[in-house]
């Protein structure tokens, strides 16, 4: 006769396997979906860094005295590609709110310009950047709930013993400066 006790504890063992593996797959299929939503993000900005030199240059075209705002723009261009080369996530997000900002004196000083206004490539460039920081911010906003699932399934029980054994590191949310967060200002 065989022992019941031995069946019974390849049966929990068989258990305890399949449980493993079943969260181990989730996980990788999480930090999977993290990577998918970074690059979404990536191609955004990537995006977004090609635009700003034929925005740049059309507007110079009518305001040739404001090369404080021209310069600030391609500095800002510049330290985002160099964040990105870098593949810190915080640098990154640090750098293209810098990025934003520098844009929005330079839609500033086109407004300052009737005719650039109403120039045709400027506003498909404008027409452009905005469509691509909507996207920008479509994608950053899946990519922290794909973090969010991820960093939560890392940290409840009993995951986190698979996280831990398995070395699922945290994931980096994008996260705006809080200067970013102030609502701009008003005046009439």
């Amino acid at each position: 006769m065989v022992n019941v006790g031995l069946w019974i504890g390849i049966g929990i063992a068989t258990v305890v396997v399949i449980w493993i593996i079943v969260v181990f797959n989730s996980f990788v299929r999480l930090k999977n979906q993290v990577k998918n939503a970074w690059a979404q993000i990536d191609v955004q900005l990537k995006r977004r860094t090609d635009l700003i030199p034929n925005l740049v240059n059309v507007v110079k075209g009518y305001a040739k005295h404001e090369r404080e705002v021209f310069e600030n723009v391609t500095k800002a261009r510049a330290e985002a590609l160099n964040a990105k080369d870098q593949g810190d996530i915080k640098k990154i997000a640090n750098a293209e709110n810098q990025l934003s900002g520098a844009l929005k004196s330079l839609f500033a000083v086109a407004e300052a310009y009737p005719d650039l206004k109403a120039n045709q490539n400027f506003l498909q460039l404008q027409e452009e950047l905005t469509g691509t920081e909507n996207k920008i911010a479509a994608a950053r906003q899946y990519y922290n709930n794909m973090v969010l699932s991820y960093n939560n399934k890392r940290e409840s029980f009993p995951s986190n013993i698979i996280a831990k054994i398995f070395n699922f590191e945290e994931k980096q949310l994008f996260e705006i400066e809080e200067k970013e967060k102030e609502v701009p200002k008003v005046e009439f």
